[in-house]
C-alpha cells in the first residue's frame, strides 16, 4: 500500500511526474491533479522541548533560552503556547544562571556566600550543569 495520497481526491494511485525545486512531483491517476509531498519540518528532540519549558518556568527569557539551548526563541514561544505553560510570578526574586562543568560547580558550591539569601536549581545540560539562582531584591528600609 502506498502512503502518499492525492490532496484533492485522497486517491493512492499516482505516478511520478518530474522534480520541482528538489522535491518529487506526482500526478494523480484518478483526477489528474499534480502535487508534491510536503516536506516534514525539522523535528526537535523532546529533551530540548522539556529543557526549554523548564528554563522558561524558572524565569529565563526566550532569547536567553535560545542562546543556551540553540533552538529558536520562536519555537520556545510556540511550545509555551502549545502546552499552555504559565510562568509563576517572581516579583521579589531575580533569576540568574551560570553554565558550569563539574569541577566549577563543586568549587562554586563550596563558597557559602554564593548562595546566601538565594535559592537555586541545578539541571544537567549536555556534559555541563546549569545553576539557576534566585536572589532576593533587597527591600528598602
Amino acid at each position: 500500500m502506498k502512503s502518499i495520497q492525492c490532496p484533492k481526491c485522497q486517491s493512492e494511485e499516482y505516478i511520478k511526474s518530474g522534480v520541482i525545486s528538489g522535491r518529487q512531483r506526482f500526478k494523480c491517476k484518478s483526477c489528474g491533479y499534480n502535487f508534491t509531498v510536503l516536506k516534514k519540518g525539522k523535528e526537535i528532540d523532546q529533551y530540548y522541548v522539556v529543557k526549554a519549558l523548564q528554563l522558561y518556568i524558572e524565569g529565563i527569557s526566550y532569547r536567553e533560552i535560545e542562546r543556551i539551548l540553540g533552538v529558536s526563541h520562536v519555537s520556545v514561544i510556540n511550545w509555551v503556547k502549545q502546552y499552555k505553560i504559565e510562568r509563576p510570578a517572581h516579583a521579589e526574586y531575580h533569576p540568574t544562571y551560570k553554565v558550569l562543568n563539574h569541577t566549577e560547580l563543586v568549587e562554586y558550591l563550596k563558597d557559602k556566600n554564593n548562595l546566601y539569601l538565594s535559592g537555586c536549581v541545578i539541571t544537567e545540560l549536555g556534559d555541563k550543569f546549569m545553576l539557576i539562582k534566585w536572589e532576593r531584591f533587597k527591600k528598602p528600609l
